[in-house]
């Protein structure tokens, strides 16, 4: 129980039109690995949803050797970390069918009241996750530092991308930068990506995102009366 591991198929709705795997997928596995090895580890729901409590993602990067493709078996393996107060570190690794390490990465997560959108202190509501140390963890995600933006682009939250806290998914960032970039459409592989997650859109508020595009790296924000998320990505 220590480690989480998951095979993919590599699934048409999970590619690009190049048939490279979704960065907003790529996010969603580790996620998904997440929530599914916590609830193992004795931290499910009955402990955090059904009591008001959310997680969600601070922080999270990864290094991308490569992007798997279309009809490609992967392996993901997936461990918690040990809590640091208030944070629970998630790391993640992923395999090709040749035992290939292909992308690893990790993450900061936390418990948020659904009501006040406060921050929870686990110890104070017994909810502990048990990690471990393995020696081959990826280093913990950084705040990402600004960057004198070029240009902005005003999005509102749809419907569809709402999840089941209410605001835009954290994974659908990922499909909105590389929908207003020319990096992925011009088939360019981004080897790092990080977000850093500091607010929260709700379903049908608009915000202002400012974009700065280079040759070799992307960086994206997003405000409205506060800093939302901030985006980077290097090719």
């Amino acid at each position: 129980m220590d480690f989480y591991e998951k095979e993919y198929l590599i699934q048409s709705s999970d590619v690009d039109m190049f048939r490279r795997l979704r960065i907003s997928q790529l996010f969603t596995f580790t996620q998904e690995a997440a929530i599914h090895h916590t609830e193992q580890l004795g931290a499910g729901r009955e402990k955090t949803l059904d009591r008001g409590f959310l997680w969600v993602v601070t922080m999270q990067h990864a290094e991308i050797k490569r992007l798997p493709e279309y009809d490609e078996k992967i392996r993901l393996v997936s461990w918690a970390g040990i809590t640091m107060h208030v944070m629970f570190p998630r790391y993640y690794e992923f395999y090709d069918e040749g035992g290939d390490c292909i992308i690893k990465g990790s993450a900061l997560w936390m418990l948020m009241d659904i009501d006040s959108r406060k921050m929870i202190f686990p110890d104070s509501e017994s909810i502990t996750v048990n990690g471990i140390v393995t020696g081959r963890e990826y280093p913990l995600p950084k705040p990402i530092k600004p960057v004198e933006t070029d240009r902005t682009v005003t999005f509102t939250v749809p419907y569809s991308y709402a999840d089941i806290n209410g605001h835009l998914t954290n994974t659908k960032y990922f499909d909105i930068v590389q929908d207003i970039t020319a990096f992925s459409s011009e088939k360019r592989i981004p080897h790092y990506v990080a977000a850093e997650y500091s607010g929260e859109a709700r379903f049908g508020e608009s915000f202002e995102i400012a974009v700065k595009e280079e040759t070799d790296s992307v960086f994206i924000s997003g405000t409205n009366d506060k800093k939302i998320f901030r985006l980077k990505i290097e090719l």
